[in-house]
């Protein structure tokens, strides 16, 4: 749950309008992918759908854990459990203090990247990158869901940090994404794996620091962006697993092996161990951009890998963000192979120990195509609800349907403005919100589809001067253009209530609002295009919330 904040925090909040009050949320998903019916042995591909991105996971015992990439939304650092790496439940986030990092200021697809958690010895640690604000960090906790510490700083440079407990030494490193030989590139996207020990006792690093791995699989062929490394023993021999080539099209997932974790490591002769790109991009619901895996030994005592992927709408387009898939592993002659060259991730799969998905559980649905609402009855927000970075003031109550305080803060700035929204799961999808029109002349309040400060969509409503209220649809198309407003007018009084819809379907937005409940529908505006919020559009790594928004 979202914790909230400090009375003394609440004291300096400054005088706004009345709250407004939304009743109810409602998101259905109904992408075409998820219709395909599974066998009670089978499960979904994604696992986690939606904007999932960079999984890392780890295994105690009987459980798994896995966490994700949220960079500058907050809560931060979803982790999730499951005993079966099929059904899974969020449990909470590592970051959900306001005061644990520092998030104003920094653009929304800045901030957390790529997470490591691992455990040792009753502890578990999660390292982490706070791009432009701190730079690499630890926490730990001894129940992974939570509390977790506050953050220990790390002296190194790069990104993707990792750490490897070398259960048969007693030891362990830290592993990650840094700058190439003397931080002199070759070429654009020259990156390096660099390790160094970790002293588990100081919770510090110590001796030298060295690359293990120069720029990719084959320096002469230039490879790009090295990254995600993490390090596992089988065996005798010490495998690092690392993407390679761009979290784009061109993705793929590499491996080497050595008889020490600092090396010296060798390549997999058949690279790539997982990619797309040698497939049609035209093809019929592709998944793309496939990488940055991570490895753990099943419940059927077998090897599986969690990475990420995503699944266009069209061209190329993807407004759902990086998501996480599950496949297993296979090993021939000491090399693993998540996925052979040419065969599309399929998206369903028989599941370790052929268990399944169980669709009909009571819990908050991750994947398939499902409708989940949320009466804002319970005294704190619900886990999917995110915000723009860490919010300083409790402007925000939940109980008797939300309340959230309008404040000037708008959604182009680098703050943190009066809005909640979930992640966007489907490409196909209604969401809807009923709100109580506020009395004040000078609030908007609606529903958001927001990807990031310069590409976002409103659909609102405000009271109109000459009396009864405005509806608008509000597109921010760019950095380089203003909003562009497209309004309708219609007869209301303050406490009526009124219902926002947004149908968005592969390419398509379509806003309308009812004012009877939902028995007529009026569209506001025409077709507006879904690619204005796509990751393709943005080039940036994070996908689009839907939600709720006041302002002043």
């Amino acid at each position: 749950m979202i914790k909230s904040l400090s009375l003394a925090l609440l004291a300096t909040s400054v005088v706004v309008a009345e709250p407004v009050t939304f009743t109810s949320f409602e998101y259905t998903g109904r992408d075409e992918i998820f219709d395909t019916p599974i066998s009670a042995y089978e499960y979904r591909n994604p696992i986690l759908a939606g904007y999932y991105p960079d999984p890392s996971i780890c295994q105690v015992g009987e459980d798994y854990y896995l966490v994700n990439s949220s960079f500058a939304h907050y809560p931060g650092l979803p982790i999730f459990h499951s005993t079966d790496l099929v059904n899974w439940t969020q449990f909470g986030h590592a970051i959900d203090r306001p005061d644990q990092l520092p998030y104003d200021g920094l653009g929304i697809t800045r901030a957390l990247f790529a997470p490591g958690i691992s455990y040792h010895d009753g502890l578990f640690y999660l390292v982490c990158t706070m791009i432009d604000n701190g730079g690499n960090f630890l926490i730990t906790a001894e129940d992974p869901a939570g509390p977790w510490s506050d953050p220990i700083w790390l002296d190194f440079d790069g990104i993707d940090p990792s750490l490897f407990f070398d259960e048969s030494t007693g030891r362990a490193w830290m592993v990650n994404n840094g700058g190439p030989p003397n931080n002199k590139p070759l070429y654009e996207g020259h990156r390096a794996i660099w390790i160094q020990e970790w002293d588990i006792a100081s919770k510090r690093l110590m001796g030298p620091r060295k690359i293990i791995i120069n720029g990719g699989v084959d320096l002469a062929e230039q490879p790009v962006w090295i990254e995600g490394p993490h390090i596992y023993q089988r065996d005798d021999w010490y495998y690092l697993n690392c993407a390679e080539g761009g979290t784009s099209d061109n993705h793929s997932q590499v491996i080497f092996r050595s008889e020490s974790p600092d090396g010296p490591f060798v390549p997999f002769t058949d690279h790539p161990t997982l990619t797309q790109r040698d497939l049609d991009p035209a093809r019929d619901h592709p998944v793309t951009c496939t990488g940055h895996a991570d490895f753990v030994v099943g419940p059927d005592g077998n090897w599986w890998s969690v990475f990420l992927g995503c699944t266009p709408y069209k061209d190329g387009h993807y407004n759902t963000g990086r998501q996480t898939f599950l496949l297993p592993v296979t090993w021939k002659d000491g090399w693993p192979l998540i996925l052979p060259p040419g065969q599309p991730v399929p998206y369903v799969q028989r599941g370790p120990n052929g268990v399944g998905l169980d669709e009909s559980a009571d819990r908050l649905p991750l994947t398939g195509n499902f409708t989940w609402t949320d009466d804002f009855s319970a005294d704190e927000l619900s886990l999917p609800w995110l915000f723009l970075r860490a919010p300083q003031t409790t402007w925000w109550s939940t109980g008797d349907g939300l309340s959230i305080e309008p404040r000037p803060d708008s959604l182009r700035e680098k703050h943190n403005p009066s809005f909640i929204g979930r992640r966007l799961q489907h490409n196909r999808f209604v969401a809807s919100t009923e709100l109580v029109l506020p009395a004040a002349a000078n609030v908007d309040a609606g529903l958001v589809a927001y990807h990031n400060e310069t590409r976002h969509y409103v659909l609102g409503v405000n009271r109109a001067t000459s009396g009864g209220y405005n509806v608008f649809v509000e597109a921010q198309r760019g950095a380089a253009t203003a909003a562009q407003l497209t309004t309708a007018h219609f007869a209301a009084a303050p406490g009526d209530t009124i219902t926002l819809r947004l149908t968005g379907h592969d390419t398509d937005y379509v806003f309308d609002y009812s004012t009877d409940g939902g028995e007529t529908w009026i569209q506001v505006g025409g077709i507006f295009d879904a690619r204005n919020l796509s990751v393709s559009t943005s080039y940036d790594f994070i996908g689009v919330l839907v939600g709720m928004m006041a302002r002043q």
